[in-house]
């Protein structure tokens, strides 16, 4: 049995995660309890706004069986699997993108992360009030994106106004770029995403510095009561909230925070019994990290051997020499090939010989994009 308790790990291994995913959204919705759940971290979590104050980050570990199925092949020393972070971020309110309820210092919170897990509350409770007095999924998805859309808004415009007096003083690149400030400022008017719109990389070039909120990938996560587990659809705030965010083009996930947090607080044969109560194999939190690693583009790739077996993490369409280089930036500037075996014929063929003999093992150059679930070896000379 391979214990997967981070305090094994040390500051290096986790320092590789570079993704952080934050959980926003209204005040009271969950987003503490959830974020208790997947971190074990034992942020507080009360029935009052604004409990969370400065962001709580936690790091994560990416449930992927992968890692630990090679090292019962390689009996390595040590195993280290793939990590990311979340930032549990206060309650937004209305008005929060001028200053209401701390906003601006909560909105800044999530621009430096890289993608929001919007939480949502989809259940009723007499014992945890909502500061909008009731419960609606739908109009309070609209509160946080007209505060995201309203925050980012600020930032366009002060970019278009300098660019568009540049342009008036005929400088080209100012007249290049004034076509799309107005197109990203005209829609995020309109109370409508920035991530909604068909950008072009040069596009995206022009408002990269802006860093703005609402062009980072969301996941709707539905927060609802123990009793909607098994059929989340059952629930008519789930429906709401689902179609809201397909309308969006976002992905959305059900799940219990208040049942999260007890199976996270339980010993790991206790919560496989209680899951299996609940007719889940594992849990909730693990679909949520694995969508919100996805909804990022990250895919693992693999190392092997008798001292470490570890996942990596590096973003799809990475070619060989640059996911060569999170190892070691000497890999990378000296890189020759890799040889790159896939875990699926690794596990089907049960060795390296094996896979050798059966001519699965592949000599790849510079141009090789790395894909999800590579076992590779990096050959270098510096």
């Amino acid at each position: 049995m391979f214990s997967t308790d981070k305090s094994s790990f040390n500051k290096k291994d986790v320092s590789d995660c570079d993704y952080k995913i934050s959980l926003a959204g209204n005040p009271n919705v969950g987003k503490s309890t959830l974020f208790n759940a997947i971190t074990k971290a034992g942020a507080e979590a009360a029935n009052f706004p604004f409990c969370t104050i400065e962001p709580n980050v936690g790091i994560v570990e990416v449930p992927d069986h992968r890692i630990y199925d090679l090292a019962k092949m390689f009996n390595p020393k040590k195993i280290t699997p793939a990590f990311t972070r979340f930032v549990d971020i206060a309650g937004l309110v209305a008005g929060a993108s001028k200053g209401e309820g701390l906003g601006n210092q909560f909105l800044s919170h999530i621009r430096e992360t890289d993608a929001v897990a919007h939480v949502v509350r989809c259940f009723e409770s007499g014992d945890i009030t909502h500061v909008e007095g009731t419960v609606d999924p739908v109009r309070d998805m609209g509160i946080i994106n007209t505060e995201l859309c309203l925050a980012d808004l600020e930032s366009v415009e002060k970019k278009k106004t300098k660019v568009a007096k540049l342009a008036q003083a005929g400088i080209k690149e100012a007249k290049a770029e004034l076509p799309v400030l107005n197109k990203v400022f005209d829609t995020l008017q309109e109370g409508i995403p920035a991530r909604t719109l068909d950008l072009s990389e040069d596009d995206l070039a022009v408002i990269r510095e802006l860093n703005l909120i609402t062009l980072k990938p969301v996941l709707y996560v539905l927060n609802i009561s123990e009793d909607d587990i098994a059929d989340p659809m059952k629930n008519e705030y789930v429906k709401k909230a689902s179609e809201e965010a397909e309308k969006e083009g976002a992905k959305w996930i059900p799940i219990s925070a208040e049942i999260e947090e007890e199976v996270s607080e339980l010993d790991p044969e206790e919560a496989k019994m209680f899951l299996a109560d609940l007719g889940e194999d594992e849990p909730g939190v693990n679909h949520l990290i694995r969508a919100a690693y996805s909804m990022l583009g990250l895919i693992n790739f693999f190392t092997v051997g008798p001292d470490e077996c570890r996942a990596w993490t590096v973003r799809a369409g990475t070619k060989a020499p640059k996911a060569a280089g999170k190892i070691h930036s000497d890999i990378e500037r000296g890189f020759i090939r890799a040889e790159i075996v896939s875990y699926n014929d690794l596990m089907r063929y049960g060795s390296y010989a094996n896979v050798r003999e059966k001519g699965l093992l592949r000599v790849e150059g510079k141009d090789y994009i790395i894909q999800d679930g590579d076992v590779a070896y990096f050959r270098f000379n510096v």
